[in-house]
């Protein structure tokens, strides 16, 4: 075989059409992420970009829309408890979970209803 995986480059979540504020204010406002340019010829897809550290999270619009209940990308988070704590501060609900030996982890949905998992390994 002479190709390889190398990394994933982004994820995407979909969202409802006109939620490009609501996807700012949870994806920036409480999670922190820096949201990035999309490019021109892609801006009137509508949808917004997020980055942390060498990975995005693209917000696309779908229509119609429906959450990902169950299909979730899963973050690896340093020190998964001042995460929780900052959710509570800011009043944003998380789903704790120790159904996976070794992890601490929670379930956050976004404000569309698309589940993400949180989890630090122990």
């Amino acid at each position: 075989m002479t190709y390889q995986f190398e990394a994933i480059d982004h994820i995407q979540l979909a969202a409802p059409k006109g939620s490009e504020e609501e996807a700012r204010a949870f994806f920036t406002g409480v999670l922190g992420l820096e949201e990035i340019e999309k490019p021109a010829l892609l801006r009137k897809r509508g949808g917004v970009w997020f980055r942390f550290g060498h990975y995005q999270i693209h917000i696309g619009i779908e229509e119609p829309f429906t959450p990902a209940k169950k299909a979730h990308p899963a973050f690896r988070i340093k020190d998964l408890e001042a995460l929780k704590g900052h959710l509570r501060d800011k009043e944003y609900a998380f789903i704790e979970d120790d159904n996976l030996p070794g992890a601490n982890r929670i379930y956050v949905y976004d404000p569309f209803g698309n589940r993400m998992e949180m989890l630090e390994w122990q």
